[in-house]
């Protein structure tokens, strides 16, 4: 039986707690919406399809790239451009050459025999916030994450290997702090 998976950067600390007390607020005040479904993060690959059997595979391809190239990590490893407030979508803009760069190597080296789909790279990197949320709730969603959020406050990262059940919970088979 094929499984769902994909690789996150998801973020640790202040700037964590902000975003949870975020998602807790809005989905009090405006119901939920799209980014409800998930936890705060970074998507670095789109969903791929493959056996629970091929987990190993890509844990040891994301720890290969992650050590070759933890050497040349910057401080910070991902860097919080600003947030972005559209009418349609809410997120904060990332920046990190040297995580796409992980990824691809990661991209390079996962060579799984039972994977039915490639792995599609992101390389237009942001954390979601809010959408596929009504227009009239726009104006509440950025005010409310005008109050809550600083893009600024402190934050570490850790990339994750997840699997999506089909009833929408998760498991997280593996992290790694950048």
């Amino acid at each position: 039986m094929l499984q769902e998976f994909i690789v996150y950067a998801c973020p640790v600390g202040e700037l964590n707690n902000q975003l949870e007390q975020y998602f807790t607020t809005t989905r009090a005040e405006c119901s939920e919406n799209a980014a409800h479904k998930y936890m705060p993060h970074c998507t670095l690959t789109g969903f791929f399809h493959d056996q629970l059997t091929a987990v190993p595979i890509y844990i040891q391809a994301l720890d290969t790239a992650l050590k070759n190239a933890r050497n040349k990590s910057p401080s910070p490893p991902i860097v919080v451009v600003n947030m972005e407030l559209k009418t349609d979508f809410h997120y904060l803009q990332l920046k990190s050459i040297w995580l796409e760069k992980l990824i691809a190597n990661f991209a390079n080296i996962a060579n799984s025999k039972t994977r039915i789909d490639e792995l599609r790279l992101k390389n237009n990197l942001h954390l979601s916030l809010a959408y596929k949320f009504p227009s009239e709730q726009q104006q509440t969603l950025a005010k409310i994450a005008k109050k809550i959020i600083n893009s600024q406050a402190e934050v570490l990262w850790e990339l994750r290997f997840y699997e999506r059940h089909p009833n929408n919970s998760w498991t997280c088979h593996q992290s790694w702090k950048l």
